[in-house]
């Protein structure tokens, strides 16, 4: 609050913090999985030892970061835990820091992604199998004749990349990547960018990658990710 003192606003924040560690801590000791109801605030005052306000402040907070659902009028719940506040953040820090800068905003996402799926991909050559490839192949076959078309595919190319990682059963990979991916196409519409100035090349790019990844080769499935993520950053950039 305006014109309180420094301390106080430290330890109530402080304060704050301590309450919603203490009610992940519970949702975690009691095993609730999202959808899950959550003790009412009265209990939550008795169990925590704070005041209703507290208790208030700290699920407020806690539902910015998606970990738990207020229903008002039928109680608080277990969230999704999704990367959704992860997402905003990036999105208006990208934006925030670099201005009118466009391809600087757009080419660091770029590199975090390109150091994921570069390093990913070798895995995936090892893993996938024939009925992943056969997915993959599909897709890019759509996108083959949207770029005969000359539509740009940017749901294609998300399922794509979430198609390809299925193989390692890592259920994080896939949300964290799509997470980058959905940053990268905000930052680039807010910038008034085409989605996309050659899909037929870009449907070109995702074939490579198949078709390595259909002869076992790691590294031509390696340097078919570079080729795709170079050919990306100089759009980007241009």
């Amino acid at each position: 609050m305006p014109g309180q003192p420094r301390n106080s606003r430290t330890s109530e924040e402080s304060r704050n913090s301590r309450i919603q560690r203490q009610v992940m801590q519970l949702i975690i000791d009691r095993r609730l999985q999202a959808g899950a109801l959550l003790p009412t605030e009265a209990e939550l005052m008795d169990g925590l030892g704070v005041s209703r306000n507290s208790v208030r402040e700290a699920l407020k907070a806690l539902q910015a970061l998606d970990i738990v659902e207020i229903r008002h009028g039928y109680g608080t719940y277990v969230g999704q835990a999704s990367l959704t506040p992860l997402i905003d953040g990036l999105t208006f820090r990208t934006l925030a820091r670099h201005g009118h800068d466009d391809s600087g905003a757009l080419a660091e996402i770029l590199q975090v992604r390109e150091v994921l799926e570069e390093g990913l991909i070798r895995r995936v050559a090892a893993t996938v199998t024939e009925g992943e490839l056969d997915r993959l192949e599909v897709v890019v076959s759509r996108m083959e004749v949207a770029g005969r078309a000359g539509r740009p595919f940017p749901d294609l190319d998300r399922e794509f990349h979430e198609l390809l990682y299925a193989s390692l059963g890592n259920d994080l990979v896939p949300q964290l990547l799509a997470a980058f991916w959905t940053v990268f196409r905000r930052v680039n519409g807010a910038r008034g960018r085409s989605e996309d100035p050659s899909p037929s090349l870009t449907a070109r790019w995702h074939r490579d990658i198949v078709t390595a990844l259909r002869a076992r080769d790691v590294e031509g499935a390696q340097r078919a990710m570079t080729v795709h993520f170079h050919g990306i950053a100089r759009r980007a950039a241009g």
